[in-house]
């Protein structure tokens, strides 16, 4: 069953001029992965409703980006809007609900989301760090309509995605995983931060230092990610795959290398292979780095996927 790529040339339409989340990256993206493609199943994102959106996001914040995005009105200055901007983000939005109904039907078990606007940042009332909507959060409220009970979000973005831990705080049916640089944007994701009411316990948070290279990272994801997931026994498993972690990115300072994601993103597959897997694209902001860890990340896919 060859594994699913979503993209779509709407995700060039969000135009954020210079900035570090451009059109750039996914042009980028999509010239390195085109050799790959005859081993994927392509498909078009959907476009998410009102209702779908609402499953994580208050009315006022959606109504907020349609506006802004009217009036090409930046949330701040890292969250800018074009006209086309809350279609795009809606988008994006709807790609995870794409994979998800070809996974709930039967016809993939793996997924890559070649997307953008990033969302992770993306809080349940708020617009930040270049996120307008938060498109693996909603994944994650889908798949419940869907039947999928108990959901595991892991989260590789050198960031940590405090929108994603804000929406399944108090949540014991989303654990949410994150490895992330200390003392980095948003300064949030302490290790003590581990939800609350009947979601304490379920969210787990681990900065890495500044300069951390390979060995700590992935001692990380052999050691304490396996034990975690065998424990809560997820039923999907969604990843936010931010490649700002990489030595190169301009907007971090960890020491990873494109051998040590790659062998993240194996140690990821590992884990309950039974358990359908949806990688959702976040941050990296080298161009030409991004592309190469997107296409290993896909090349590491198919390999699982024969």
């Amino acid at each position: 069953m060859k594994p699913l790529l979503i993209k779509d040339s709407i995700f060039l339409e969000h135009d954020t001029g210079n900035h570090p989340e451009s059109i750039e990256r996914l042009i980028a993206i999509y010239n390195s992965i085109k050799v790959l493609e005859p081993k994927l199943q392509i498909e078009k994102p959907l476009l998410a409703t009102k209702k779908q959106i609402l499953l994580v996001h208050t009315l006022e914040h959606y109504n907020r980006v349609k506006e802004y995005a009217k009036i090409e009105k930046a949330f701040d200055a890292d969250t800018l809007t074009s006209k086309t901007s809350f279609e795009v983000a809606s988008y994006a939005a709807g790609s995870g609900i794409r994979a998800l109904d070809l996974i709930h039907m039967g016809m993939a078990h793996l997924a890559f989301c070649a997307i953008r606007p990033p969302g992770h940042h993306a809080t349940p009332t708020d617009a930040m760090g270049f996120c307008l909507f938060n498109n693996i959060a909603i994944a994650a409220r889908y798949a419940q309509v869907l039947g999928y009970k108990k959901i595991f979000i892991i989260d590789f973005d050198v960031h940590h995605g405090n929108g994603t831990q804000d929406t399944f705080w108090e949540d014991d049916s989303v654990f949410y995983f994150s490895t992330h640089q200390a003392f980095a944007y948003p300064g949030t994701g302490n290790p003590n931060d581990i939800g609350v009411s009947k979601g304490k316990g379920y969210t787990f948070n681990y900065p890495l230092m500044p300069n951390s290279t390979d060995s700590e990272l992935l001692d990380v994801y052999t050691n304490e990610l396996p034990k975690l997931v065998k424990s809560f026994q997820p039923e999907l498993i969604l990843i936010s795959a931010g490649y700002d972690l990489h030595e190169s990115d301009p907007l971090a300072s960890l020491d990873i290398t494109h051998e040590g994601i790659q062998t993240m993103v194996e140690t990821i597959l590992l884990l309950q292979k039974e358990t359908p897997k949806i990688f959702f694209l976040e941050g990296g902001y080298n161009t030409k780095a991004l592309a190469k860890n997107v296409s290993l990340t896909l090349e590491t896919i198919i390999k699982f996927s024969n």
